[in-house]
């Protein structure tokens, strides 16, 4: 058994995801994993299947019926983690753009440093990110500082969503009014931890862009994150968080 728990969503990621697997459970801290599968049409759900008698116990597979949100995936794997005894649980991508050894950085971060929510940032310590045009890296930096000056949050990487939760975070959050589902999923959950009074910290990581499989981004994520992050705040005013 392990007190750790890695939750990552899927939809079309065949060429990633068994490498992935193979990854985190080759780390020297171990992992459970839950993948959590929104009906993938090339097969992702099957290759997770082939890998769970050699790694029986450890890799989970939840399959959803349509492409429902990363939001959404994320709650549901939240809820799923808090039935079971995980004291860290886990957000990460399938494709690699989050290296799976910063999972112990992580970790560290929340069992030795008493963060209550470790954050990998692209941006603490300038800009580390890798592969990007440089569009989107300025896109993502500026949306950061969006956040901080609309939010007064001082994380530097406010979309990030590379994290660690100890599990009382995820216990005294509601998940179930967690109102977005795309990027700004991630800015909605931050700002609740911090507005309860949890401690937030960065771990510098790299980014670096997908080498396999489509980016899932689109203007309408974008637009719901802009928009989003008022509507949060302005709701804020009225919300009682401890």
């Amino acid at each position: 058994m392990t007190d750790s728990l890695v939750i990552i969503p899927t939809y079309k990621e065949k060429e990633n995801i068994e490498k992935m697997i193979r990854k985190v459970f080759s780390l020297s801290k171990p992992f459970h994993l839950l993948i959590i599968d929104d009906n993938s049409p090339d097969g992702t759900a099957d290759i997770v299947k082939s890998l769970m008698n050699e790694f029986e116990g450890k890799l989970f597979l939840e399959q959803r019926k349509g492409k429902l949100g990363l939001g959404t995936a994320y709650i549901y794997g939240f809820k799923w983690a808090l039935k079971r005894p995980y004291e860290y649980i886990f957000e990460m991508d399938a494709d690699f753009s989050h290296n799976p050894d910063d999972l112990i950085r992580l970790y560290n971060k929340c069992y030795f440093e008493g963060a209550d929510v470790a954050i990998g940032s692209r941006y603490i310590n300038g800009v580390n990110v890798v592969n990007w045009p440089m569009g989107r890296v300025l896109l993502s930096y500026y949306a950061s500082a969006y956040v901080r000056f609309i939010t007064r949050m001082k994380i530097r990487d406010a979309t990030a969503g590379f994290k660690c939760y100890k599990r009382k975070v995820l216990e005294s959050i509601n998940l179930n009014k967690i109102m977005f589902t795309g990027y700004a999923f991630q800015i909605e959950m931050k700002f609740t931890a911090w507005k309860m009074g949890f401690n937030l910290q960065e771990v510098s990581i790299i980014f670096a862009d997908r080498t396999a499989g489509q980016s899932k981004m689109s203007k309408g994520i974008l637009k719901e994150a802009v928009i989003g992050v008022i509507n949060l705040k302005v709701k804020s005013f009225f919300r009682k968080y401890k």
